[in-house]
């Protein structure tokens, strides 16, 4: 196996990841039912959300409410009031996980960047965090709105940004979706029938420090070597929201997975060419659970081993699509797995709203 160039760009360090789930756990079924009355009036078009949802590849979901709670949200109020309620406890959940695995405590954060698609709040959830989890009046906070998926892979490549200039700090990435609050009600448009199949409810923390922090406390786990961004032109139709009255109606093209074919495969294998490694030199592979269509197009284009993603697809047969926090829950279950080979390189990855990707390189 080649090495990569070595140089002065610097590492940081994913010490931890806390990862949470929705309270209220159903099987594939139940939801089927529940959200096919809500979002189909006419049983004879149920049919069609009842096929949508048995292809999902997915067993079970957690949700932000009872099932029956969903029939009274009437409207965008009600659901981002849960979204406010839920998310942020959630929220506290995931980052004192995280915290605690990596034996840190509140005032030792420098920075929190929290990213969400799935509400909105001024104060955002990292303001309403800072007395809840005792953090440091003085952290710097980075809220981001509307990365959608890709926000796991790019809020880590981010943090590794800022602690690559700051080895002294110890910086936390917090990812908050309720996706089941944007189901739309009577609403039998393919998209919507689709979303309602596929998305989850979840938060995941990531705790990630500096080179010299690293040293300094001995932490251990894949250090961030390096990270690409790409967007690509004229795809703006193929994911996203639109927002109105009745809240986040979804845009989601049948064409994600052949977006993925035509550009994907290519920038990751030119993205581990740049640092001397080839895609048979992967030893993990962190990617995005975007659905069965999405992570058979990334099988495909890398020309995967039929495991190499057997993390991602347990991740939506058992949680369902989370959108940014999904792929933080996947490199939560591969590091709990731990290495095969030392120094082995890990790709995480995942795409977005955009339509764009986010290619991150891990030295395990």
């Amino acid at each position: 196996m080649s090495q990569p160039p070595t140089g002065a760009t610097g590492t940081s360090t994913v010490v931890s990841v806390g990862s949470v789930l929705g309270p209220h756990t159903y099987p594939q079924e139940e939801i089927t039912a529940a959200f096919g009355r809500l979002v189909v009036p006419d049983p004879e078009r149920r049919q069609l959300l009842e096929r949508f949802h048995l292809a999902a590849g997915v067993r079970q979901r957690h949700l932000a409410l009872p099932l029956p709670r969903y029939a009274e949200l009437d409207g965008f109020t009600a659901a981002n009031e849960v979204f406010l309620d839920v998310g942020t406890a959630l929220g506290e959940q995931a980052v004192r996980s995280a915290l605690d695995k990596a034996g840190l405590g509140p005032r030792d954060v420098d920075l929190l960047m929290s990213v969400t698609v799935t509400g909105v709040a001024a104060p955002s959830v990292d303001a309403r965090l800072v007395p809840r989890l005792g953090l440091r009046a003085d952290v710097k906070r980075v809220p981001v709105f509307g990365l959608g998926c890709v926000a796991g892979a790019a809020g880590v490549a981010r943090l590794h940004d800022h602690l690559v200039g700051h080895p002294d700090d110890v910086a936390v990435l917090l990812a908050v979706e309720l996706c089941s609050l944007t189901v739309q009600r009577d609403d039998d448009s393919t998209p919507n029938l689709v979303a309602s199949g596929l998305f989850g409810d979840g938060a995941a923390a990531v705790v990630m420090v500096g080179e010299r922090v690293a040293r300094r406390i001995g932490v251990s786990g894949p250090q961030v070597v390096a990270s690409r961004s790409r967007f690509y032109p004229d795809t703006d139709r193929v994911m996203g929201w639109d927002v109105g009255a009745s809240g986040f109606r979804i845009v989601l093209s049948a064409s994600v997975a052949d977006v993925v074919r035509e550009h994907v495969g290519l920038d990751v294998k030119d993205f581990l060419a740049g640092h001397g490694y080839g895609v048979d030199d992967v030893a993990h592979w962190v990617a995005h659970p975007g659905g069965p269509k999405v992570v058979a197009a990334i099988e495909e284009t890398l020309a995967l081993p039929p495991t190499a993603l057997d993390v991602t697809r347990r991740s939506l047969a058992e949680n369902g699509n989370l959108s940014s926090a999904s792929v933080l829950h996947v490199l939560a279950d591969t590091m709990s797995g731990w290495p095969e080979r030392s120094g082995a390189p890990a790709v995480l990855m995942a795409m977005g709203p955009g339509f764009c990707s986010e290619l991150v390189l891990l030295r395990w």
